[in-house]
């Protein structure tokens, strides 16, 4: 079944989560290195082991057809990129040295994403344990993204299916520069962040709508401002699909974050997201963007709680 206009929540048939999950998500990276690659299989463990998720509802991707590549990356950047071509400037852009591992890598998170629309579009649901690569631009990549999984998967739900509206929910700590600027001139699309104002990346791309948070917000105001600003945009951009991009990095343990998130309100933003998507009819799709507690467990708490908030209300 695909979806072509909002529907009632009720035509969602979901038997199972689906969930995109493979090794590859986590390869080994020199040490010492910043970026938590071990959240990925930690996550799926325990996701394993609390009963969260049943073995059958994960699903390995493949890598990503080409094709679906070129409609969002230039064809010189992924010339370059594919090939391990790529200049040691343009590589440490991307927080990454370039290896064939990790192109493998982001090419299977990418189909990940968009596996899970496909899924979506007929339970309403689709999590990718991966992704939220909204750092990537059109033609480079930066802050550890190298290919944006969300752009490439909205670019093939408005050519290959008939969804003609998607809304990107941006809700890292960070804004979805890359995002903005893939979109910047397609009136398809609207993308939608919410971060730290006072946070990387230093120069902002204008998104269609941006809503700057001052350091230390806390959960209070985070939730109203959210929840308004949903409520303002399902009305008045009606979309046919949404991406959710519930990067953790907004937790007050977070060491790049600085907005000051409980766990609790992290988990009462992904309620409010998966409500309001339910309860339209909206099918959304989820990648878990950044995450940088100095103690790992916090994080794959706080995207396990994703998982579950997801769970209590589709299933």
């Amino acid at each position: 079944m695909i979806l072509s206009t909002c529907v009632p929540s009720r035509l969602f048939c979901l038997d199972n989560m689906r969930v995109a999950y493979s090794d590859i998500y986590h390869i080994d990276l020199p040490d010492p290195h910043r970026f938590p690659m071990e959240k990925y299989s930690l996550l799926y463990q325990q996701l394993l082991y609390e009963g969260v998720c049943e073995e059958n509802e994960f699903f390995e991707p493949d890598t990503i057809e080409m094709d679906r590549l070129f409609g969002v990356h230039s064809r010189e950047y992924l010339d370059k990129f594919l090939t391990l071509n790529l200049t040691y400037k343009e590589q440490r852009a991307t927080g990454f040295m370039h290896t064939p591992e990790l192109v493998e890598r982001e090419k299977r998170i990418v189909e990940g994403t968009r596996k899970c629309a496909e899924y979506a579009l007929d339970c309403g649901i689709g999590l990718n344990i991966a992704g939220g690569t909204h750092h990537a631009y059109s033609s480079r990549g930066e802050g550890f993204c190298m290919l944006n999984d969300q752009g490439v998967a909205a670019n093939w739900l408005l050519e290959e299916t008939s969804v003609s509206k998607v809304l990107i929910v941006d809700l890292d700590v960070h804004q979805g520069n890359g995002t903005a600027e893939i979109f910047r001139n397609n009136d398809s699309v609207f993308t939608f962040s919410m971060h730290c104002k006072n946070n990387y990346p230093l120069r902002k791309e204008i998104s269609d709508r941006d809503i700057e948070l001052d350091d230390a917000c806390g959960d209070d105001l985070y939730l109203i401002t959210l929840d308004q600003n949903l409520k303002q945009l399902f009305d008045e951009v009606k979309p046919d699909f949404v991406f959710y991009q519930c990067g953790v990095d907004v937790l007050e343990t977070d060491k790049l974050g600085r907005l000051g998130l409980s766990k609790r309100g992290c988990m009462d933003r992904d309620r409010i997201v998966f409500e309001k998507c339910f309860e339209g009819g909206v099918p959304v799709t989820c990648s878990m963007g950044g995450g940088y507690s100095p103690r790992i467990a916090d994080i794959v708490d706080a995207h396990v709680n994703t998982f579950k908030q997801a769970k209590n209300i589709y299933e």
